[in-house]
């Protein structure tokens, strides 16, 4: 199998707080272990839509506190927070909605632990009809920091590692698979699961020109079965053509697991990067024994080879 990664995955299914808490990786001090970080200062706000700078937590542990003191008579706040990889396009987090604060239940503290996978949060207040006080921080868990660089590479080793041992992308990537010329069956089918779309097909002949092939005419694609095919309509054939020495077609499609349904990373997937991550930390200078990957590698438990 002959392919080549055209874009990597933009945020890795583990973040550093899991990591952390599965080698038990902190401070000793509850103090030097958290980092309040004021989202929107105390103030009376009145009436219009409050939005904070995006904040990083790099993999941390969140808690956002929203320290609501007195409405004014019919003032109304509503409260969420916003998830983003680059902090430039950001998305309503889909359990980041606060209950609406009004007269009825101001002065509390109300908060939510961020349990999303994104780099970034912020927080949107939106006060209607009258000025309304309150205030926003976000509380993160810091913990040791010193080897952040070398459990962020272990992470991406452990990834690999699995993705290449299971043969699914444990996150969105774009990938270009090639083959010397077009199979015998009506299919193509697809090397890493789950393939979520074909971005397009080509073909190359002898000469070195190359052919584009128009999806639902050409081809069409199956993203339902696993690990996702390319077919031939009905009654149609695969160009005949001198194929180029090598790699004469190739196919560019986008795979992996995005976190939503139905596309959620298998949990025994994570919970063998999370085993794998803590033997890297613990035999980290020298071999991991036989049969601690062993175990690893059962967690894995699907191969390419149980595809049909």
């Amino acid at each position: 199998m002959q392919y080549k990664l055209i874009t990597d995955i933009t945020t890795e299914p583990l973040t550093l707080a899991e990591v952390k808490a599965q080698i038990r990786a902190d401070s000793g001090s509850y103090a030097d272990d958290t980092v309040t970080t004021q989202a929107l200062v105390p103030a009376s706000r009145g009436a219009n839509t409050y939005t904070s700078s995006g904040i990083d937590l790099s993999g941390k542990l969140a808690i956002v506190n929203l320290n609501s003191g007195t409405n004014q008579a019919t003032g109304k706040l509503n409260v969420h927070i916003e998830e983003s990889d680059d902090n430039v396009t950001y998305a309503d987090w889909s359990d980041g909605t606060f209950a609406e604060i009004t007269t009825d239940n101001d002065n509390a503290v109300y908060e939510k632990q961020y349990t999303g996978s994104k780099r970034y949060i912020r927080v949107v207040a939106v006060v209607t009809v009258a000025a309304c006080e309150f205030a926003i921080d976000v509380i993160t868990n810091t913990g040791d920091t010193s080897e952040d660089t070398q459990l962020a590479s272990w992470i991406t080793t452990a990834r690999e590692y699995g993705e290449d041992y299971t043969g699914h992308a444990f996150a969105p990537k774009t990938i270009d698979y090639y083959l010397n010329d077009w199979p015998d069956t009506d299919f193509v089918k697809w090397p890493f699961e789950p393939l979520a779309s074909i971005t397009s097909v080509k073909y190359k002949n002898s000469a070195g020109t190359e052919t584009t092939m128009t999806e639902n005419t050409d081809y069409i694609v199956d993203v339902s079965t696993y690990p996702g095919k390319i077919f031939l309509p009905y009654n149609e054939s695969w160009p005949d053509f001198v194929p180029y020495p090598y790699n004469a077609v190739t196919i560019r499609g986008v795979c992996g697991y995005t976190g939503t349904v139905p596309y959620v990373l298998p949990k025994q997937f994570k919970q063998a990067m999370l085993m794998h991550v803590g033997l890297l930390y613990k035999y980290r200078d020298e071999a991991i024994p036989y049969k601690d990957m062993r175990t690893v590698n059962n967690l894995y438990g699907i191969r390419r080879s149980t595809w049909f």
